[in-house]
């Protein structure tokens, strides 16, 4: 049973991951934490859902046109919703209610629209397994995994090695710096937004084949475990927001496994307080230093 709640926690982990990656990414560039970014998860499972039911497009292409679609959609709240309050050099408190209101209003659109049911999530895939002596893993899970590990390693990639991702790295050290270098910040903060929607919208796909049913709450605490993931890691760290991520996931499993599932939540929360208690940078962070 142990193996087995492992394998599932690394499974849900790897989708907090991927949507802790976008809290992080724009944390790091804007030191603001983007609190729509859990109903951008839930919006991206409904298109794709809307797309596959509604028009009848295969899984893939709906998968891949919502993806697209809802990373428009992150630099829609970037232009919109964001951009102009830094021009105007508004508090981080603003923006931050910004975030909330797009979040309140992606909830009630999605209502409106398909209702406040819970909505059948076709499968996609053979849900056909492999056994081992102690475990088993199905190839839905095998897929979940593969992604995430694709997406992680080529978003790692991208901001390593990549022109752009050298200009976002700058644009998160010092902003004001990489204008005057020539970067134009408004365009990278906005391809941030682009691939944390992305990434987002991958994970609550994901989470809608996993459990077969999505619903318009689904985001609110899958955004508030993907945050709690990428504050425990270290937030604004992206390695930090994958280890945080599978940590929440394999703490809940267990603790669903081997205590009682309605404390599932209650237990990975507690966790991150404690580490926070202990180390309030995360796991990877470190102390800054700031000069006056």
């Amino acid at each position: 049973m142990f193996f087995q709640q492992i394998i599932n926690g690394i499974t849900l982990g790897s989708t907090y991951a991927l949507t802790a990656i976008g809290y992080t990414m724009v944390f790091g560039i804007l030191e603001l934490v983007n609190f729509s970014h859990g109903a951008v998860y839930m919006f991206g499972a409904f298109i794709c859902l809307m797309l596959m039911t509604a028009l009848g497009i295969g899984f893939l292409p709906a998968f891949v046109i919502s993806v697209l679609l809802t990373g428009i959609f992150g630099i829609l709240i970037d232009k919109v919703a964001l951009l102009p309050l830094r021009k105007k050099n508004a508090p981080k408190v603003t923006a931050l209610i910004s975030t909330i209101g797009i979040s309140i209003f992606l909830q009630n659109l999605v209502m409106v629209v398909w209702g406040s049911e819970t909505k059948n999530f076709p499968l996609a895939f053979n849900l056909g397994f492999i056994q081992f002596e102690s475990f088993r893993i199905s190839y839905l899970q095998i897929i979940i995994l593969l992604t995430s590990v694709i997406l992680m390693m080529g978003l790692t990639l991208l901001v390593k090695k990549t022109k752009i991702g050298k200009a976002m790295r700058a644009t998160a050290q010092n902003m004001e710096a990489a204008r005057l270098m020539g970067i134009n910040v408004d365009h990278i903060v906005s391809f941030t937004f682009f691939l944390g929607a992305g990434l987002a919208t991958v994970a609550g796909v994901m989470v809608g084949m996993y459990y077969q049913s999505v619903d318009p709450m689904m985001g609110f605490m899958a955004g508030l475990k993907a945050f709690a993931a990428a504050v425990l890691g270290g937030i604004g760290i992206l390695p930090g927001a994958i280890l945080g991520g599978l940590l929440i996931g394999v703490t809940e499993t267990l603790a669903a496994g081997y205590i009682h599932s309605g404390y599932r939540d209650a237990i990975a929360f507690a966790i991150l307080i404690t580490v926070l208690l202990i180390k309030p940078t995360g796991l990877l962070g470190k102390e800054v230093q700031k000069k006056v």
